[in-house]
C-alpha cells in the first residue's frame, strides 16, 4: 500500500501538512483499520467532513491489486459470515466472506451489515483494497454503498460455504461443514479478556481431519457428536488450516461418515496445499539427518538441549529422548519426516534405556544414530502425519512409520520401464538399476 500518495492526496484537498497527515493514517493502519476508514477519519479529524475521494473505478474482481485505492465491483456473494473482533479497544461485529464475478473471486470485510445474503448479485460502491493475507481484500465501510441487482450474475464459483473438510483452506470465512467430533479437550487461556475457556479437538468426515478451536464453547460440541456447524472461519494453525468455531456459529444434529484413512498424495501435492494436518505419504528414505538418535530435551519447553543449553531457559538438566528426522523423497518433492520417541523405538529396535547402554558402551552417543541410517536409508516407507510448510521448508510429524512392503527390484523395472530403458540382470543375476 502506497501510504504517501494517499497522505499527498489528503493533505492536498486538506490543505494540510502532509507529514502530520501521513502520521494520523499510519498511526490508524497500524490498528488495521482500513485505508478508507482511515482517511475519513483523517478528514474528521481535520474538519474535512465526510465527503470521498473521486468516484472510484469500476474494475473486473480480477483487476483489484492492494494499489487500487477505492473500487467498485458488481460481483455475486459467494459466502457471509459473522465474527466479532476487539477494533481499538471496543467489540465490533463484522461480516465477512468472498464475491465473484466470471473473472475471479475476492474475500472481503464489511463493517456494519449491508443486508446482502449468499446468492445476491450486488454492486459494492466506493469499497477500499487492503492486503489481507498477500492478498487483495476489499473493505466496505461508512463510505461504501451496497445495491442489490435484480438480475443474478452468473459465476463459476459455487454459491453458499458448504464445505468437505479436504477443501477447506486457510482464510475461508461463513463455511458450513459436516463433521464428527474425533477429539475434544477444555483448556484455560489468556483471552482478550482475561482467562477464558475454550474447546480444542479435531473434526473429521469421510475425506479428512482438521484440527478446530470452539471459542464460545457450545454443550453439543462433544467427543462422538454428528454436527452440522455453520458459519465457521478458518485460520492457519501450526500450518495447517483450522476450522474456528464463535458466537455467532450454529450447531445442530448431522449424520456423518468418517474415514479412518488419512488422504494419500504425492508429496509435492501436500507440499503444495501449504499443510495437510492428516495426510498419507509415501517415499525413499534418502538421508538421516543430524539431530537424530539419542537427543536431549529442556525439561521446561521440550526444545533440544546442545551443551547443556536451552535456548529459552538457558543452562538445564536436560532429560533424553530419541527421535528420528528423515529426509524422504518420493520423485515429486523432498519432506523431513521427525519420528517421535515411540516410533524411533520401533524402528531402532529397542528402548531408550537399551540406546543409552549402548552408547555407554560406545562411548558415544552417535551410535544410536548410525545404527538407525543402516536401517533406514535407502528403503521406502508409508508415512501417515500431520504436514506443516514454513520458511525452513516442509516437515511431516509422523503419527505411522511402516516399510511400504513393495519390491525394490520391481519398483526399479517398473521406473526404468517406464522412461523407455531395458533391465537387463548384472554378472550376479541381481536387476541393474
Amino acid at each position: 500500500m502506497d501510504v504517501d500518495k494517499h497522505a499527498e492526496e489528503l493533505a492536498s484537498a486538506l490543505g494540510e501538512d502532509k507529514t502530520e497527515v501521513k502520521q494520523d493514517l499510519q498511526n490508524l493502519l497500524e490498528y488495521s483499520v482500513p485505508i478508507d476508514e482511515a482517511k475519513q477519519s483523517v478528514r474528521r479529524k481535520y474538519g474535512g467532513g465526510g465527503g470521498g475521494d473521486a468516484s472510484p473505478t469500476s474494475v473486473d474482481v480480477a483487476d483489484v491489486t492492494t494499489d487500487s485505492g477505492n473500487v467498485s465491483v458488481t460481483a455475486r456473494v459467494l459466502t457471509v459470515g459473522t465474527r466479532s473482533i476487539r477494533y481499538q479497544g471496543d467489540d465490533t461485529t463484522i461480516r465477512e466472506g468472498r464475491l465473484a464475478d466470471d473473472t475471479g473471486t475476492i474475500s472481503y470485510t464489511a463493517w456494519q451489515d449491508f443486508g446482502f445474503e449468499p446468492g445476491d448479485t450486488v454492486t459494492v460502491g466506493n469499497a477500499g483494497v487492503r492486503e489481507w493475507e498477500g492478498r487483495p481484500e476489499l473493505n466496505m465501510g461508512q463510505s461504501s454503498s451496497v445495491a442489490l441487482e435484480s438480475e443474478p450474475l452468473e459465476v463459476p464459483y459455487d454459491v453458499g460455504g458448504e464445505r468437505d473438510l479436504i477443501d477447506v483452506e486457510a482464510g475461508d470465512r461463513g463455511l458450513t461443514v459436516e463433521a464428527r467430533v474425533m477429539e475434544v479437550e477444555e483448556r484455560v487461556i489468556d483471552g482478550r479478556d482475561g482467562e477464558t475457556t475454550i474447546l480444542s479437538g479435531v473434526l473429521g468426515d469421510e475425506t479428512a481431519r482438521l484440527p478446530f478451536t470452539d471459542w464460545d464453547p457450545t454443550p453439543a460440541v462433544e467427543e462422538g457428536a454428528e454436527l452440522r456447524i455453520e458459519d465457521v472461519y478458518v485460520r492457519e494453525f501450526r500450518g495447517v488450516p483450522s476450522i474456528n468455531l464463535t458466537e455467532f456459529t450454529t450447531v445442530a444434529g448431522a449424520s456423518v461418515e468418517v474415514t479412518d484413512e488419512a488422504p494419500r498424495v504425492a508429496i509435492g501435492e501436500a507440499i503444495g496445499s501449504g499443510g495437510m494436518y492428516d495426510v498419507e505419504v509415501t517415499g525413499n528414505v534418502l538421508e538421516v539427518r543430524d539431530g537424530s538418535g539419542l537427543i536431549e530435551r529442556c525439561p521446561d519447553c521440550g526444545r533440544l538441549v546442545q551443551n547443556g543449553q536451552c535456548r529459552s531457559h538457558g543452562q538445564v538438566d536436560p532429560e533424553d529422548d530419541l527421535r528420528v528426522k528423515a529426509i524422504l523423497d518420493d520423485g515429486t518433492a523432498t519432506v523431513t519426516a521427525i519420528l517421535d520417541r515411540d516410533i524411533t523405538e520401533d524402528v531402532y529396535g529397542g528402548t531408550l534405556e537399551d540406546a543409552l547402554e549402548a552408547a555407554r558402551e560406545a562411548m558415544s552417543r552417535e551410535v544410536v544414530a548410525e545404527d538407525v541410517r543402516g536401517k533406514l536409508v535407502g528403503r521406502e516407507y508409508r508415512v501417515r502425519g500431520h504436514l506443516s510448510v514454513d520458511e525452513y521448508g516442509a516437515n511431516l510429524d509422523a503419527s505411522e512409520f511402516e516399510s511400504s512392503g513393495d519390491d525394490p527390484a520391481e519398483r526399479a523395472k517398473a521406473a526404468l520401464e517406464g522412461v523407455g530403458a531395458r533391465p537387463g540382470p548384472d554378472d550376479s543375476g541381481e536387476v541393474r538399476t
